[in-house]
Formats: C-alpha cells, sequence, structure tokens
C-alpha cells in the first residue's frame, strides 16, 4: 500500500513509464474523457470540479491532512505518534506526512492540466477563458502555499508533463511566493465577486492573496488584500441564524459552526466553504467530515472506569450518539483546553466568551457513566478511578461540542462525524490577518481594532493595543479557527517572516535550529515535557521537526536531478542550492 502511495507521486512527478499512465485522467467526477476535456468550456469546468473535490478531500475522511495540522501544534498532540523522531523520509507511522506531500502533487497536477490547456479552446472572449483560468491559477497557488509552510522548499511544477522526466530540482520557498503572489494578483482581477457554493469568489482570492502577502513580508500588501474582503459582500455575523436559529439554549457561536449553515445565503461571513452533502449521489460525497472520531476523546472505551474498578462507560445511547466514537488523533492540550480562556482576567470557567460558553463545549465533569450495569450509572465521571494516569491524556478531556458535534445522516453508520460542508476561508480570519499585517508594521493601535471586531461578536472583552504580541494573535486564531485554519502551516509561516526578519533571535541560517514554531510548541504543548508515553512512543520533539520530511522515493528515482530533502532527516547532505528562479 505504501509503495502505491508513493508511486502515486512518481507518476506525477517523473512520469515513469513503468508506471501506469492513467494517471493523466482526472478524478471521473464527469463524463468527458481526457481527449475531450481540454477542448471545450465545459471539460475545463469538469476539471474545477476535480478540484474542488480536491479541495474538500484536505478537511473529510479518516485521518485527513486537516487533523495532521492540529496534531503537530501547540493546540494537539498524534497521541498514537507521539515521538517526531519515527517520522522519517520512509515511514509517517498513523499519520500523513508524507502521504500530503504525493498528494499535494496530485492535486497540483490537476491545475497544470487545465492551465496547459486553455488555449485548445475556442473561447467566446478573453473574459470567458480567464475566468476559469483565475481558479485553476489559485488552486495551484493554494496548494503551492500548503507545500511551502509544511515542507520549506520544494520543486514547483507549473506545466503539464507529456514525457519522463527525471531531473527536477528544489525551488526555494521564497521563489515559489513570488510565483504564487503573481498568479493570485492575476486572478483577483477575474474571479467572480460571487461565485457558487465551493467555487472561488474575489473574495477567496483575496483572502489567499494576504496570507502569501504574509509570508512574503508585504505587509501593507496584505492589509490592502484584507481589506478589499472586509469592504467587500461579506459581514460578521451578528445575530442567530440557519437551523436551529429558535432554539433557545443555543447562541450564535453554535449557529457558525453547524455545517448545514456554512453556504447559506444567511451567512454572510462565508468566503470560502467545501461542499458535502449525505444527499449527493454516493460518488459525489465524502466518507464524512470524522470530527467526532478525529478531536474527541475515546470517553466510551473500558479504560474509562467506575468505583468497583469496572468499565463505566458503552458505545450506545444518547452520549454516544453526542460525542460520537471519539479516537482522540487530536488530542487537545491544556493550552486549548484552558489556557488561551484565562483572558482579560476571566477563567475558562467564567469566561463571557462565547467560544467557551457551558453549552457549547463538554467538560469532563459534564462526562456520566453510560454503562447501566455499572454501581455508578448517571454518576460524574471520576478521573480518580482510572487505573492509569495517563489514561486521561485519551480518554477523559475537554471537548469543543460546538465546533465537533457533525451528526450522522446515515442511521447506519458509526458516530464519526457525518458529511458536512466546511470553512475553508471565513470573514473572522481576514480580520485577524489584517491585524497580523498591522502588528508586524507597529501598529498595534489598528491590530487591536481588528481582533476586537471578532471578540465583540463573541461576546469576548476588548483587548488594547498593547496586549497585542504575535503570541496573542495566535491564541485569537486558536479561540476562533480550532479545527478550521491549518494551524502547522500558519506557525510555519510566521515563524519564516520571524526568521527572515532577524526578530528575537531567529535566524534564516539557523532555522532547522532555532524556530519559533519549535519554541511556541514547547511553551504551550505540555505533552513534550510531561514526555508522555503510548503505543512505546515518547513524547519528543527538535526543532528540525518544524519542517516535515521530503519522501525518500521521491528524491532517489530522480536520477537525473537533485530534490532536497530538509535539514535534520536522512539525505539531506545530498542537498544542493535550491533554484531562485522559476522560469
Amino acid at each position: 500500500m505504501r509503495l502505491f502511495k508513493y508511486c502515486a507521486l512518481l507518476l506525477v512527478l517523473l512520469l515513469d513509464s513503468a508506471c501506469n499512465k492513467g494517471w493523466l485522467e482526472p478524478d471521473p467526477l464527469s463524463f468527458f474523457t481526457p481527449e475531450n476535456a481540454y477542448t471545450d468550456k465545459a471539460g475545463m469546468e469538469s476539471l474545477l470540479i476535480t478540484m474542488r473535490k480536491d479541495l474538500r478531500a484536505e478537511n473529510t475522511g479518516n485521518m485527513n491532512n486537516l487533523i495532521m495540522e492540529f496534531a503537530a501544534s501547540d493546540l494537539g498532540s498524534p497521541w498514537s505518534q507521539l515521538d517526531f523522531y519515527n517520522l522519517t523520509p520512509n515511514t509517517d507511522q498513523y499519520y500523513r506526512f508524507l502521504d500530503m506531500f504525493t498528494a499535494t502533487y496530485i492535486s497540483i497536477k490537476n491545475t497544470n492540466i487545465l492551465i496547459g490547456n486553455i488555449d485548445n479552446v475556442e473561447w467566446e472572449s478573453e473574459e470567458e477563458k480567464n475566468v476559469i483560468l483565475a481558479e485553476a491559477y489559485w488552486h495551484r497557488a493554494y496548494w503551492y502555499y500548503r507545500l511551502i509552510n509544511s515542507y520549506g522548499d520544494v520543486p514547483f511544477i507549473g506545466e503539464e508533463l507529456h514525457g519522463a522526466k527525471l531531473d527536477f530540482y528544489t525551488h526555494s520557498r521564497w521563489a515559489i511566493l513570488d510565483k504564487i503572489e503573481a498568479d493570485v494578483e492575476f486572478s483577483v482581477q477575474w474571479l467572480p465577486v460571487n461565485a457558487p457554493a465551493g467555487a472561488i469568489s474575489r473574495g477567496a482570492g483575496d483572502h489567499l492573496l494576504t496570507k502569501i502577502y504574509l509570508a512574503n513580508l508585504e505587509f501593507d500588501k496584505a492589509v490592502e488584500a484584507a481589506s478589499r474582503v472586509i469592504n467587500g459582500p461579506y459581514a460578521l455575523m451578528a445575530a442567530r441564524f440557519g437551523i436551529d436559529k429558535d432554539d433557545p439554549v443555543r447562541n450564535l457561536i453554535w449557529d457558525l459552526h453547524r455545517p448545514k449553515n456554512f453556504n447559506i445565503a444567511e451567512n454572510t461571513e462565508t468566503i470560502l466553504a467545501t461542499v458535502d452533502r449525505f444527499e449527493a449521489p454516493p460518488e459525489a460525497r465524502s466518507p464524512g467530515l470524522y470530527t467526532m472520531r478525529l478531536y474527541n476523546c475515546q470517553w466510551f472505551q473500558p479504560q474509562v472506569l467506575d468505583s468497583q474498578g469496572k468499565p463505566g462507560m458503552v458505545a450506545s445511547g444518547p452520549m454516544y450518539d453526542s460525542l460520537g466514537r471519539g479516537n482522540s488523533n487530536v488530542r487537545l492540550t491544556w493550552h486549548y483546553q484552558y489556557g488561551i480562556w484565562y483572558d482579560g482576567g476571566a477563567t475558562w470557567e467564567n469566561t463571557s466568551d462565547l467560544r467557551r460558553s457551558d453549552i457549547n463545549w463538554v467538560d469532563p465533569h459534564e462526562l456520566k457513566y453510560n454503562n447501566p450495569a455499572s454501581v455508578d450509572f448517571r454518576k460524574p465521571v471520576d478521573i480518580s478511578y482510572l487505573a492509569n494516569p495517563v489514561d486521561t491524556f485519551k480518554h477523559v478531556y475537554a471537548m469543543p461540542h460546538y465546533i465537533m458535534y457533525v451528526p450522522q445522516d446515515d442511521p447506519q453508520a458509526q458516530p464519526y462525524g457525518g458529511n458536512g460542508d466546511w470553512y475553508v476561508f471565513r470573514l473572522a480570519e481576514t480580520y485577524l490577518l489584517r491585524a497580523e499585517a498591522h502588528y508586524w508594521t507597529g501598529r498595534t493601535d489598528l491590530a487591536a481594532a481588528d481582533i476586537n471586531m471578532v471578540r465583540q461578536r463573541a461576546q469576548a472583552p476588548p483587548v488594547s493595543p498593547g496586549a497585542i504580541t504575535i503570541d496573542f494573535i495566535l491564541d485569537e486564531r486558536a479561540r476562533e479557527l480550532f479545527a478550521e485554519e491549518t494551524r502547522h502551516s500558519e506557525l510555519v509561516r510566521i515563524s519564516y517572516v520571524m526568521a527572515r526578519s532577524n526578530l528575537e533571535g531567529y535566524d534564516l541560517s539557523n532555522f532547522s535550529q532555532k524556530n519559533f514554531y519549535y519554541d511556541r510548541v514547547m511553551k504551550y504543548n505540555k505533552t513534550y515535557e510531561q514526555k508522555i508515553n503510548l503505543l512505546d512512543n515518547t513524547a519528543n520533539m527538535a526543532p528540525f521537526h518544524a519542517l516535515w520530511p521530503i519522501p525518500s522515493e521521491v528524491i532517489t528515482a530522480n536520477t537525473m536531478g537533485v530534490i532536497n530533502q530538509n535539514i535534520g532527516y536522512d539525505g539531506a547532505d545530498r542537498n544542493v542550492p535550491p533554484l531562485e528562479t522559476i522560469e
């Protein structure tokens, strides 16, 4: 299975004639074959559908890419792969650190097919062509942004490949940033102001461009791009809406995180959300969001003992349907559960912030034994009864129910987290991105004003300009965007900003030995300080783990060129200087 997965990337990168050449065909989302998909508008639009499906795959299904963003961060830990020294160019154990690299280049392949064949169509106008091309450029830029903020320097492939090619070289992340910046600047000129659900709008273009400008240390341009979004046809939601708006027990933050509300016209905050509906044909829907499976604790397992030392929980009943069959693949840190809510003089227990309100979270003291055979049936769970203190790491912790709860439309399915739309970009993040751009240029008054737009909606106390730091901005992103942003990528992006700016002792020349990502994770993720041990893994991480390894099969198959390995991993001694320009 592992060899097959890496062969997929080798087909993309190398066009190895020994492999199956069916890779050139896009995923079968329409009746268009490759031969006719390149010759008319309908065929090009079918390729756009494939790209949107690739984007949706980031956050759907078991062990999807998005969970790695939180499992390898200050907000979560990968309980089944705690020792990052076990992540090598040849193995990633349970998570998809290597597979993401291969899958991303397959997604880039799909964009290059459209871009490379755009002039094969007789377009009615240049505008019609550019609208299609603009979305393809956006998708390609999105994937390269993800690559450079997960793996650092990588090869840039900007064209459809038609023959065997074994001489790839690594490009610097800065060269790639310049390229995708120019591409998305083109895109925002042609993307529509209003786009159908799941399609790319001009707002989504400017939002991605804001991130690229920040990564490229062009902070004034980032402010301009974010302002175009904020001043556009969007507004932060300020009143109850959607499917549960008449439920007096719930609140606005609950409404904002109901997947069935993400793409409705009433939601003026959505810039881009994926589309995934159970009622769609089977081939057009995903396995589901898996949020309850991947983020929630293993509360129902037999390790949750009652006062007699017997299993106090069972995988059935209303609590099972509500909390799901959690597996704690992203084990939430104390910092996310509690630390960030000690804010403005409040604590997690009495904060006015709706994002930590009691009705929106399920805390350990609210878990009750649900095994009818237990002497403690319906009593609150007592963690002192657990046989091993480490069992609290997986089995009992606080959960943001308002984010994770996605009921299964299929009555036969396990409660993992059903089909549902999911945010990619939301206006609250645009405000926080603009706040960050203001912070880097010393305009903390403007940064505070943007942050307070988000905090006011959440009923959190306002923050003063003097309290604005990059740590505070990241904490606010955690409060607002958990399980939504690409957390690891944003931490790495900020780490490069600080290193290139020589802030706080960071420098590009020793990025693999000292970086902001590592220091923040070590500060706020106590898993590594406590040396938690599970599955013969003792929690461990080094600064070079900020970047994930390039799969060794990709490097060794590239026999006529050099694809660099990230420093700290086997094979980095054979690196050559990355290319600084993209032809």
